[in-house]
């Protein structure tokens, strides 16, 4: 390849392929440079540092990880049943992560770590998105709050025991699900409009 044909795209890619096979710790961008038979000056001139390469990373990682949920989020019809589908789908690309390539997973973690902005970006974004549907349930009459977004980052920090890794030691719970669904009936409870009762 040359600095001609080199593309920050083309880094991305093989900067993730060699944090696949060896790890943070283990990679430079001189491994990356190497990788695409240029100069480690080459990958300085589309990322000025380490860090802006390895923030990069992080953020086309976690972008592929929006989209099943950015669908999902834009989608019309019933917002209950989107809100559901919602933390179903991110729960369950949390865990497919997480348990089918737990190495990758653990080197996705660390780059995560190291790249706090990025991550931080990242969850807001998926808390907007959750505050989408929220705005929706509240147009169709199925929600009812004064401020979507505040109640979109309170159910987003109510769940985050299915979907944040932290916690991924107690997924393995039989009685993971059945805690799930009784955190979302009340997040359910806390969204739905109230009744004025007549006496």
């Amino acid at each position: 390849m040359t600095d001609e044909t080199l593309t920050p795209e083309r880094i991305l890619e093989a900067a993730e392929n060699l944090l696949r096979r060896f790890g943070l710790a283990k990679t430079t961008v001189v491994d990356v440079a190497r990788a695409l038979g240029v100069s480690h000056g080459s990958i300085y001139r589309h990322f000025p540092s380490k860090a802006a390469l390895q923030d990069a990373v992080a953020e086309r990682w976690l972008a592929r990880k929006l989209l099943p949920l950015a669908t999902i989020a834009n989608e019309d019809g019933p917002a209950t049943e989107r809100l559901r589908r919602w933390f179903d789908s991110l729960r369950s690309t949390t865990r497919k992560s997480v348990f089918d390539d737990p190495e990758l997973f653990a080197t996705h973690k660390e780059l995560g770590s190291a790249a706090r902005e990025v991550v931080r970006a990242h969850l807001d974004l998926l808390v907007e998105q959750i505050a989408r549907i929220i705005r929706d349930g509240v147009a169709q009459g199925e929600f009812a709050t004064d401020d979507p977004f505040v109640s979109a980052r309170a159910v987003f920090t109510a769940t985050r025991l299915f979907h944040d890794p932290l916690h991924v030691a107690v997924w393995s719970d039989p009685d993971i699900e059945a805690e799930f669904d009784s955190v979302w009936s009340l997040i359910l409870v806390g969204l739905s409009p109230r009744t004025i009762s007549q006496t």
